[in-house]
Parts: C-alpha cells; sequence; structure tokens
C-alpha cells in the first residue's frame, strides 16, 4: 500500500495533467483530425508542458530555489506557476484555437485560471495541492466532454475518482498537505473549469 501511494504522488503528478487531457480529447472526440495534426499538436503540448517546465525546474533546483518536484515550500512554487501560466498561454495562442478545439482550448483556460488561483494562494502562504489542482480539472474536463457528446464513460470518469482519492491520501499519508490545503486543491481545479464549460457546452 506504501508503494501504491508513492506512484500515485508520480503517476498523477500535475505536469502530466495537460497533456493527458489533450490525449483524451484528440483520441476520444467524434470527429475526424488527420493523423499529422494529431500528432504535431500532442508533441506541442507535450514540449511545452512537459519538457520545457522540466527544464526549468533543474534550472531552479541547481539555483537553490526548487528543493524536489513536488516543490514542497510555498514560495518555491511561485516562479514555476508563473511560469507555466505563460506556457499556457502560448499554448493557447500559438497550439490551439477556439474554433477547431473550442473543448480543448477552454479546458486549457480553465487550467491557466486555475494556476492563477494557486498563484494567487501563494502570496498568502497557502500551499494549495497542485496534485488535486490537476487532477479534478481533468475529472470535470472529461465529465464535460462526455455531456457534450453524449459519451458514457462509466469507467473512466470512476477511474479518476479513485485516482482523485488514491492521490489524496498519498499527500496526506506522506504530510505533504493537510486537509485543507487538498480540499482547496479539488475546488481550485473544479471551480475554473466549470465555468468554462458553460462556454462551451
Amino acid at each position: 500500500m506504501k508503494l501504491l501511494l508513492k506512484i500515485a504522488s508520480y503517476l498523477f503528478h500535475p505536469i502530466w495533467m495537460p497533456f493527458a487531457g489533450s490525449m483524451f480529447y484528440f483520441i476520444f472526440i467524434p470527429r475526424f483530425f488527420p493523423e499529422e495534426v494529431i500528432k504535431a499538436k500532442l508533441l506541442a503540448i507535450a514540449i511545452i508542458t512537459i519538457f520545457i517546465p522540466i527544464v526549468f525546474y533543474f534550472l531552479l533546483k541547481n539555483l537553490g530555489k526548487a528543493s524536489s518536484i513536488f516543490l514542497d515550500n510555498v514560495e518555491e512554487r511561485r516562479w514555476p506557476l508563473f511560469f507555466f501560466m505563460l506556457l499556457c498561454m502560448m499554448v493557447l495562442n500559438q497550439i490551439l484555437n477556439l474554433y477547431n478545439y473550442p473543448a480543448l482550448f477552454y479546458y486549457f483556460v480553465g487550467i491557466l485560471g486555475s494556476s492563477l488561483i494557486a498563484y494567487i494562494f501563494t502570496w498568502f502562504g497557502t500551499k494549495v495541492s497542485l496534485h488535486m489542482v490537476g487532477l479534478s480539472g481533468l475529472l470535470m474536463f472529461v465529465i464535460g466532454f462526455c455531456i457534450y457528446f453524449h459519451l458514457y464513460f462509466i469507467y473512466t470518469i470512476s477511474f479518476f475518482l479513485i485516482a482523485l482519492g488514491l492521490t489524496a491520501s498519498s499527500r496526506l499519508y506522506y504530510k505533504a498537505h493537510s486537509n485543507w490545503e487538498i480540499s482547496l486543491g479539488i475546488l481550485v481545479g473544479l471551480i475554473p473549469q466549470i465555468v468554462v464549460l458553460k462556454l462551451w457546452l
């Protein structure tokens, strides 16, 4: 069980969530996109939301500004969150557009909103659980996607609910967050996605 909780912290790390939502979108959307377009979009999103943040993390680590990939200290989160917001805006401006990819476009708008809220909380000394932000945001996106396209991915939604509970347990077990920070993370992830949901449903 201890190993499972440890794996959950890495497997459901927030850095994977934007790409996971993008993969889900292109795999299950009942609309044709050329294969080369899908590959190009996913590669660009992976580079911007995964590889560039990892390089930025190692830069901060070498400068002594980050102690671990989980950014345990609240002050350590400010620069990564600010930088990630810039990357989200790059995805929205350069990779996606509202006309061709409305659901995915607004998913990233929701991610940007959640990142901004989490960033603001750092200035008040509050360490929102970014694991919960990422997972709950992805869960809400999947639910909205299913509603919009009249799909019944009950097992997929159940999987993400289980993953949310398992990851929350992991963060509490390793004393990375309090119950309040976990709950706050879920709200910060859910609310922006619910707000933008009204724009594309």
